[in-house]
Protein backbone atom coordinates (compact mmCIF):
# COMPACT_ATOMS: atom_id res chain seq x y z
CA UNK A 1 0.00 0.00 0.00
CA UNK A 2 1.50 3.33 -1.11
CA UNK A 3 2.37 5.86 1.68
CA UNK A 4 -0.01 9.13 1.81
CA UNK A 5 1.13 11.88 0.60
CA UNK A 6 2.69 14.62 3.36
CA UNK A 7 1.81 18.04 3.57
CA UNK A 8 5.08 20.28 3.92
CA UNK A 9 4.40 22.94 6.57
CA UNK A 10 5.67 26.38 6.83
CA UNK A 11 4.44 27.90 10.08
CA UNK A 12 4.34 31.81 10.24
CA UNK A 13 4.09 33.11 14.05
CA UNK A 14 5.66 30.74 16.55
CA UNK A 15 4.01 31.68 19.51
CA UNK A 16 1.97 30.30 22.28
CA UNK A 17 -0.51 28.14 20.18
CA UNK A 18 2.38 27.07 17.61
CA UNK A 19 4.13 26.02 20.49
CA UNK A 20 1.19 24.17 22.62
CA UNK A 21 -0.99 22.84 19.80
CA UNK A 22 0.21 23.02 16.31
CA UNK A 23 3.68 22.06 16.41
CA UNK A 24 3.17 19.12 18.36
CA UNK A 25 -0.23 18.10 16.56
CA UNK A 26 1.54 18.39 13.21
CA UNK A 27 4.67 16.09 14.41
CA UNK A 28 1.99 13.49 16.18
CA UNK A 29 0.55 13.79 12.99
CA UNK A 30 4.40 12.31 10.90
CA UNK A 31 2.62 10.55 8.13
CA UNK A 32 0.38 13.39 7.06
CA UNK A 33 2.41 16.66 7.28
CA UNK A 34 6.15 17.15 7.63
CA UNK A 35 7.30 20.69 9.25
CA UNK A 36 9.97 22.62 6.87
CA UNK A 37 9.97 26.39 7.94
CA UNK A 38 9.31 28.32 10.57
CA UNK A 39 9.05 32.21 10.91
CA UNK A 40 8.69 34.62 13.74
CA UNK A 41 9.23 37.99 14.51
CA UNK A 42 11.35 36.89 17.25
CA UNK A 43 14.90 35.55 15.88
CA UNK A 44 15.43 33.59 18.96
CA UNK A 45 11.37 32.45 19.23
CA UNK A 46 12.07 30.96 16.03
CA UNK A 47 15.31 29.14 16.21
CA UNK A 48 14.06 27.69 19.21
CA UNK A 49 11.17 26.69 18.27
CA UNK A 50 13.12 24.97 14.50
CA UNK A 51 15.24 23.09 17.36
CA UNK A 52 12.98 22.21 19.46
CA UNK A 53 10.36 20.51 16.42
CA UNK A 54 13.71 19.49 14.03
CA UNK A 55 12.45 21.77 11.49
CA UNK A 56 15.35 22.88 8.88
CA UNK A 57 14.38 26.17 7.98
CA UNK A 58 13.78 29.20 10.05
CA UNK A 59 13.53 32.85 9.50
CA UNK A 60 12.08 36.13 10.60
CA UNK A 61 11.80 37.17 7.19
CA UNK A 62 7.52 36.46 5.79
CA UNK A 63 8.28 36.64 2.37
CA UNK A 64 11.04 33.86 2.81
CA UNK A 65 8.62 31.18 4.25
CA UNK A 66 6.03 32.39 2.02
CA UNK A 67 8.14 31.62 -1.56
CA UNK A 68 9.93 28.75 0.20
CA UNK A 69 9.59 25.75 -2.85
CA UNK A 70 9.74 23.20 0.25
CA UNK A 71 6.42 24.41 1.37
CA UNK A 72 2.95 23.78 0.53
CA UNK A 73 0.77 24.95 3.14
CA UNK A 74 1.09 27.99 5.21
CA UNK A 75 -0.11 28.27 8.95
CA UNK A 76 -0.98 31.22 9.68
CA UNK A 77 -0.72 31.76 13.65
CA UNK A 78 -0.05 35.29 13.88
CA UNK A 79 -2.21 37.32 15.87
CA UNK A 80 -5.32 38.83 13.99
CA UNK A 81 -4.51 41.87 12.50
CA UNK A 82 -1.94 39.56 10.68
CA UNK A 83 -4.39 37.33 9.36
CA UNK A 84 -5.33 38.79 6.30
CA UNK A 85 -2.30 39.89 4.42
CA UNK A 86 -0.15 37.00 4.92
CA UNK A 87 -2.68 34.72 3.89
CA UNK A 88 -3.28 36.78 0.79
CA UNK A 89 0.31 36.65 0.28
CA UNK A 90 0.33 33.09 0.84
CA UNK A 91 -2.22 32.80 -1.53
CA UNK A 92 -0.68 34.88 -4.37
CA UNK A 93 2.21 32.81 -3.84
CA UNK A 94 0.79 29.73 -5.01
CA UNK A 95 0.50 27.94 -1.37
CA UNK A 96 -2.43 26.66 0.69
CA UNK A 97 -3.37 28.11 4.25
CA UNK A 98 -4.46 27.18 6.86
CA UNK A 99 -5.41 30.17 8.87
CA UNK A 100 -6.55 30.17 12.68
CA UNK A 101 -9.75 31.90 13.43
CA UNK A 102 -10.56 34.46 13.56
CA UNK A 103 -10.27 34.47 9.46
CA UNK A 104 -10.00 38.43 10.04
CA UNK A 105 -11.92 41.43 12.06
CA UNK A 106 -13.77 43.21 9.24
CA UNK A 107 -15.78 42.26 6.07
CA UNK A 108 -13.80 44.07 4.00
CA UNK A 109 -10.46 42.46 5.34
CA UNK A 110 -12.51 39.25 4.29
CA UNK A 111 -13.27 40.05 0.76
CA UNK A 112 -10.00 40.82 0.12
CA UNK A 113 -9.04 36.92 0.97
CA UNK A 114 -11.84 36.34 -0.64
CA UNK A 115 -10.43 37.35 -3.84
CA UNK A 116 -7.13 36.72 -3.41
CA UNK A 117 -8.63 33.10 -3.18
CA UNK A 118 -10.45 33.00 -6.31
CA UNK A 119 -7.43 34.33 -8.19
CA UNK A 120 -4.77 32.03 -6.27
CA UNK A 121 -2.61 30.05 -8.73
CA UNK A 122 -1.83 26.16 -8.03
CA UNK A 123 -5.48 25.90 -6.95
CA UNK A 124 -4.70 27.21 -3.80
CA UNK A 125 -7.37 27.10 -0.77
CA UNK A 126 -7.94 28.46 2.18
CA UNK A 127 -9.00 27.06 5.38
CA UNK A 128 -10.22 28.35 8.70
CA UNK A 129 -9.65 26.76 12.16
CA UNK A 130 -12.28 26.57 14.11
CA UNK A 131 -11.27 23.20 15.55
CA UNK A 132 -14.53 22.47 17.91
CA UNK A 133 -15.91 21.75 14.34
CA UNK A 134 -14.14 19.49 13.93
CA UNK A 135 -14.42 17.24 17.47
CA UNK A 136 -15.79 13.92 16.42
CA UNK A 137 -18.26 14.13 19.62
CA UNK A 138 -19.64 17.35 17.67
CA UNK A 139 -19.89 15.37 13.94
CA UNK A 140 -20.83 12.29 14.76
CA UNK A 141 -23.35 12.54 17.63
CA UNK A 142 -24.15 16.10 18.51
CA UNK A 143 -25.47 17.17 14.93
CA UNK A 144 -27.65 14.14 14.86
CA UNK A 145 -28.94 14.27 18.11
CA UNK A 146 -29.98 17.77 17.50
CA UNK A 147 -31.44 17.47 14.28
CA UNK A 148 -33.51 14.74 15.96
CA UNK A 149 -35.20 17.39 18.00
CA UNK A 150 -38.87 18.32 16.17
CA UNK A 151 -39.01 20.81 17.72
CA UNK A 152 -35.94 23.62 19.30
CA UNK A 153 -37.69 25.18 22.21
CA UNK A 154 -34.88 26.88 23.51
CA UNK A 155 -30.65 26.74 23.37
CA UNK A 156 -27.75 28.06 25.35
CA UNK A 157 -24.18 28.52 24.30
CA UNK A 158 -21.63 29.16 27.08
CA UNK A 159 -18.02 29.58 27.60
CA UNK A 160 -16.77 30.74 30.90
CA UNK A 161 -13.47 29.77 31.50
CA UNK A 162 -10.35 30.41 33.38
CA UNK A 163 -6.99 31.57 32.72
CA UNK A 164 -4.98 30.53 29.78
CA UNK A 165 -1.81 29.80 32.09
CA UNK A 166 -3.38 27.31 34.16
CA UNK A 167 -4.20 25.43 31.30
CA UNK A 168 -0.78 25.53 29.54
CA UNK A 169 1.35 25.69 32.60
CA UNK A 170 -0.64 21.85 32.73
CA UNK A 171 -0.04 21.00 28.81
CA UNK A 172 3.35 19.30 29.34
CA UNK A 173 4.58 21.50 26.33
CA UNK A 174 6.48 24.27 28.29
CA UNK A 175 6.36 27.15 25.74
CA UNK A 176 8.90 29.91 25.89
CA UNK A 177 7.91 33.37 25.61
CA UNK A 178 10.99 35.30 24.26
CA UNK A 179 11.09 39.37 23.87
CA UNK A 180 13.50 40.60 20.85
CA UNK A 181 11.30 42.02 18.96
CA UNK A 182 12.28 44.58 16.04
CA UNK A 183 11.77 48.27 16.98
CA UNK A 184 8.40 49.35 16.23
CA UNK A 185 6.87 46.01 15.58
CA UNK A 186 4.24 47.19 18.52
CA UNK A 187 3.12 50.55 16.77
CA UNK A 188 2.59 48.34 13.59
CA UNK A 189 0.50 46.01 15.84
CA UNK A 190 -1.32 48.63 17.23
CA UNK A 191 -2.02 50.78 13.57
CA UNK A 192 -2.84 47.79 11.44
CA UNK A 193 -5.59 46.51 14.21
CA UNK A 194 -7.05 50.01 14.61
CA UNK A 195 -7.80 50.10 10.77
CA UNK A 196 -9.61 46.49 11.22
CA UNK A 197 -11.34 47.91 14.16
CA UNK A 198 -12.26 50.76 12.52
CA UNK A 199 -13.46 48.67 9.53
CA UNK A 200 -15.75 46.24 11.48
CA UNK A 201 -17.79 49.07 13.19
CA UNK A 202 -18.27 50.65 9.70
CA UNK A 203 -15.87 53.98 10.32
CA UNK A 204 -17.46 54.71 13.99
CA UNK A 205 -15.59 56.06 16.79
CA UNK A 206 -12.89 53.25 17.99
CA UNK A 207 -13.77 53.52 21.73
CA UNK A 208 -11.77 51.29 24.45
CA UNK A 209 -15.40 49.13 24.29
CA UNK A 210 -16.26 48.96 21.05
CA UNK A 211 -12.08 47.45 20.51
CA UNK A 212 -12.18 45.16 23.29
CA UNK A 213 -15.66 44.11 22.33
CA UNK A 214 -14.16 43.23 18.99
CA UNK A 215 -11.10 41.50 19.90
CA UNK A 216 -13.05 39.12 23.16
CA UNK A 217 -15.61 38.08 19.81
CA UNK A 218 -12.77 37.28 17.42
CA UNK A 219 -10.92 35.44 19.88
CA UNK A 220 -13.24 33.31 22.75
CA UNK A 221 -16.38 34.36 21.01
CA UNK A 222 -15.43 33.15 17.23
CA UNK A 223 -15.13 29.41 19.11
CA UNK A 224 -18.58 29.81 20.51
CA UNK A 225 -20.95 31.50 17.64
CA UNK A 226 -18.94 29.75 15.09
CA UNK A 227 -20.16 26.12 16.62
CA UNK A 228 -23.97 27.34 17.06
CA UNK A 229 -24.53 28.67 13.69
CA UNK A 230 -23.23 24.82 12.36
CA UNK A 231 -25.23 23.36 15.31
CA UNK A 232 -28.72 25.45 14.53
CA UNK A 233 -28.53 26.18 10.91
CA UNK A 234 -27.30 29.25 10.38
CA UNK A 235 -27.59 32.91 11.71
CA UNK A 236 -29.83 34.11 13.77
CA UNK A 237 -32.89 36.05 12.59
CA UNK A 238 -32.17 39.05 14.49
CA UNK A 239 -30.08 39.99 17.67
CA UNK A 240 -32.49 40.92 20.15
CA UNK A 241 -29.95 42.79 22.64
CA UNK A 242 -26.13 41.82 24.00
CA UNK A 243 -24.39 42.70 27.50
CA UNK A 244 -21.09 44.40 27.68
CA UNK A 245 -19.61 44.16 30.74
CA UNK A 246 -15.55 43.58 30.45
CA UNK A 247 -14.74 40.21 30.91
CA UNK A 248 -18.27 39.09 30.17
CA UNK A 249 -20.48 39.45 27.23
CA UNK A 250 -23.99 38.47 26.50
CA UNK A 251 -26.40 38.12 24.09
CA UNK A 252 -30.06 37.03 23.52
CA UNK A 253 -30.79 35.96 19.75
CA UNK A 254 -33.53 34.97 18.01
CA UNK A 255 -33.61 31.73 15.67
CA UNK A 256 -36.13 30.12 13.53
CA UNK A 257 -36.85 26.33 13.62
CA UNK A 258 -35.94 24.37 10.13
CA UNK A 259 -38.63 22.18 8.69
CA UNK A 260 -42.23 22.82 8.22
CA UNK A 261 -43.39 24.91 11.62
CA UNK A 262 -40.69 27.95 11.66
CA UNK A 263 -41.23 28.82 14.70
CA UNK A 264 -39.04 31.11 16.88
CA UNK A 265 -36.83 29.89 20.02
CA UNK A 266 -34.33 31.62 21.84
CA UNK A 267 -30.40 31.54 22.23
CA UNK A 268 -28.73 32.77 25.19
CA UNK A 269 -24.76 33.36 24.69
CA UNK A 270 -22.72 33.84 27.77
CA UNK A 271 -18.84 33.87 27.94
CA UNK A 272 -16.08 35.56 29.76
CA UNK A 273 -12.90 34.87 31.33
CA UNK A 274 -11.96 34.90 35.15
CA UNK A 275 -9.51 33.94 37.78
CA UNK A 276 -11.20 30.13 38.65
CA UNK A 277 -9.69 27.63 37.02
CA UNK A 278 -12.66 26.06 34.78
CA UNK A 279 -13.17 25.21 31.85
CA UNK A 280 -17.06 25.68 31.19
CA UNK A 281 -17.94 25.13 27.30
CA UNK A 282 -21.01 24.00 26.00
CA UNK A 283 -23.57 23.96 23.63
CA UNK A 284 -27.01 22.84 24.60
CA UNK A 285 -30.38 22.35 22.52
CA UNK A 286 -33.78 21.81 24.76
CA UNK A 287 -36.71 20.46 22.78
CA UNK A 288 -40.03 19.10 24.52
CA UNK A 289 -39.11 16.17 25.26
CA UNK A 290 -35.34 15.90 24.74
CA UNK A 291 -32.48 17.99 25.32
CA UNK A 292 -29.22 17.91 23.96
CA UNK A 293 -25.35 19.17 25.50
CA UNK A 294 -21.77 18.94 24.47
CA UNK A 295 -19.51 19.89 26.66
CA UNK A 296 -15.81 20.58 25.90
CA UNK A 297 -12.66 21.14 28.04
CA UNK A 298 -9.50 22.57 27.53
CA UNK A 299 -7.76 22.05 24.53
CA UNK A 300 -4.30 22.65 25.78
CA UNK A 301 -4.62 19.24 27.63
CA UNK A 302 -4.49 16.28 25.27
CA UNK A 303 -7.05 13.60 25.40
CA UNK A 304 -9.41 14.94 27.31
CA UNK A 305 -13.14 14.10 26.31
CA UNK A 306 -15.83 16.22 24.74
CA UNK A 307 -19.04 14.32 25.71
CA UNK A 308 -22.32 14.60 24.52
CA UNK A 309 -25.60 15.01 27.02
CA UNK A 310 -28.93 13.48 26.18
CA UNK A 311 -31.71 13.82 28.44
CA UNK A 312 -35.12 12.40 27.31
CA UNK A 313 -38.22 11.24 28.33
CA UNK A 314 -38.87 7.63 27.99
CA UNK A 315 -41.63 5.39 27.23
CA UNK A 316 -43.04 5.40 31.03
CA UNK A 317 -42.45 8.91 31.41
CA UNK A 318 -39.36 8.34 33.12
CA UNK A 319 -36.11 10.91 32.82
CA UNK A 320 -33.59 9.18 30.49
CA UNK A 321 -29.97 10.23 30.54
CA UNK A 322 -27.17 8.73 28.33
CA UNK A 323 -23.42 10.14 27.44
CA UNK A 324 -21.57 9.78 23.62
CA UNK A 325 -17.82 10.44 23.72
CA UNK A 326 -17.45 9.51 20.28
CA UNK A 327 -13.80 9.44 20.47
CA UNK A 328 -11.05 10.14 22.26
CA UNK A 329 -8.91 11.74 19.49
CA UNK A 330 -8.86 15.52 20.30
CA UNK A 331 -10.20 17.96 17.98
CA UNK A 332 -6.95 19.56 16.80
CA UNK A 333 -5.94 16.38 15.74
CA UNK A 334 -9.55 15.57 14.12
CA UNK A 335 -9.03 19.14 12.14
CA UNK A 336 -5.96 18.50 10.82
CA UNK A 337 -6.87 15.52 9.13
CA UNK A 338 -9.33 17.09 7.69
CA UNK A 339 -7.26 19.57 6.46
CA UNK A 340 -5.27 16.83 5.13
CA UNK A 341 -8.17 15.47 3.59
CA UNK A 342 -9.37 18.38 2.14
CA UNK A 343 -5.87 19.26 0.41
CA UNK A 344 -5.09 15.98 -0.95
CA UNK A 345 -7.73 14.20 -1.35
CA UNK A 346 -10.18 17.29 -2.33
CA UNK A 347 -12.87 17.16 0.53
CA UNK A 348 -15.25 19.59 0.65
CA UNK A 349 -13.79 21.86 3.13
CA UNK A 350 -16.40 23.34 5.79
CA UNK A 351 -14.71 26.24 7.68
CA UNK A 352 -14.35 28.08 4.19
CA UNK A 353 -13.33 32.13 3.83
CA UNK A 354 -17.00 32.15 2.62
CA UNK A 355 -18.26 30.34 6.28
CA UNK A 356 -16.02 32.27 8.41
CA UNK A 357 -17.65 35.77 6.80
CA UNK A 358 -20.59 34.69 8.25
CA UNK A 359 -18.87 34.87 11.69
CA UNK A 360 -18.32 38.48 10.92
CA UNK A 361 -22.20 39.10 9.82
CA UNK A 362 -22.78 38.37 13.02
CA UNK A 363 -20.71 40.18 14.79
CA UNK A 364 -21.78 43.24 13.04
CA UNK A 365 -25.07 42.32 14.30
CA UNK A 366 -23.69 42.50 17.71
CA UNK A 367 -22.50 45.75 17.21
CA UNK A 368 -25.41 47.50 15.90
CA UNK A 369 -26.98 46.05 19.17
CA UNK A 370 -24.82 47.14 21.56
CA UNK A 371 -25.02 50.89 19.56
CA UNK A 372 -28.60 50.74 19.91
CA UNK A 373 -28.75 50.23 23.24
CA UNK A 374 -25.95 52.46 23.90
CA UNK A 375 -27.60 55.34 22.31
CA UNK A 376 -24.79 55.51 19.76
CA UNK A 377 -24.07 55.88 15.94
Amino acid sequence: MAEPKKLRVGILGAGEVAQVIHLPTLNLLSTLFTLTSICDISAQTALHCATKFHIPHHTTSAPELLTHACVDVVFVLTSDEFHAPYTIAALHAGKHVFVEKPLTLSLPSARSILAAEAAAPNGARVFVGYMRRYAPSFVRAFRAEVLSIPRILYARVRDIIGPNAYFVGQSGTEPVRLADFPVGANAEREERVGALVKEAWEGREVTPERMAYTRFLGGLGSHDLSLMREALGGLPERVDAVAVHPPFYNALMTYRNRGGSEEAFAVVYESGVDDVPRFDAHVAVYGEKKSVEIRYDTPYVKGLPIVVVVEEKGEGGEKVRREVMSSYEDAYTAEMRELWGCLVEGRVCKTTVGDAMEDLRLFNMMYKAYDRQMGRT
